[in-house]
């Protein structure tokens, strides 16, 4: 169990994120259209994991564009944007925010991914939504690098998960 801090005040997060080297947890998630994804939905690819709170607060919108914009023209790479928002919300904000480089992807039909991962919230006023991270897997679902951000209204290390990128 980790502890991370909403504006100061501590809440604890179930489980651990998947450690560096071992093979990702698999997941049902769903996306923009109704349809059930999987890892093996982005088989081949690298995929970066952006989990969010929710796509319509202030700082998941601002990384969700970042990662937008590094994701323009990468066909190596897929950039999967993980919150409990449900896909109308979801889909609401990548066409006003024009983020078409990313995908967005839902939790709605399975809270296993939260667990799983090690990022469910399970007390204070988010409770049952995940803490802010990122998860980056190589073309071989095996995990190159993550981070739990600490403070959930701070942005997570762009520049470190880029490079595991690469």
């Amino acid at each position: 169990m980790a502890t991370i801090t909403l504006k100061g005040s501590p809440i604890r997060v179930f489980g651990e994120l998947p450690k560096v080297g071992s093979k990702a947890p698999d997941f049902r998630l769903t996306d923009s259209e109704l349809r059930d994804v999987t890892l093996a939905s982005y088989g081949g690819k690298k995929k970066l994991l952006n989990i969010v709170p929710s796509l319509d607060t202030p700082v998941c919108a601002t990384s969700t564009r970042k990662f937008n914009e590094f994701a323009r023209g990468r066909s190596d790479t897929v950039m999967l944007m993980v919150s409990a928002d449900l896909p109308f919300a979801q889909s609401r904000f990548c066409s006003a925010e024009k983020t078409g480089s990313v995908m967005a992807l839902s939790m709605m039909r399975d809270r296993h991914f939260a667990k799983d991962y090690g990022v469910l919230i399970e007390d204070g006023p988010l409770a049952g939504i995940t803490a802010r991270a990122v998860v980056v897997l190589d073309q071989n679902d095996r995990v190159v690098y993550t981070q739990l951000v600490p403070e959930i209204a701070q942005e997570p290390d762009y520049d470190k998960a880029i490079a595991a990128l690469k």
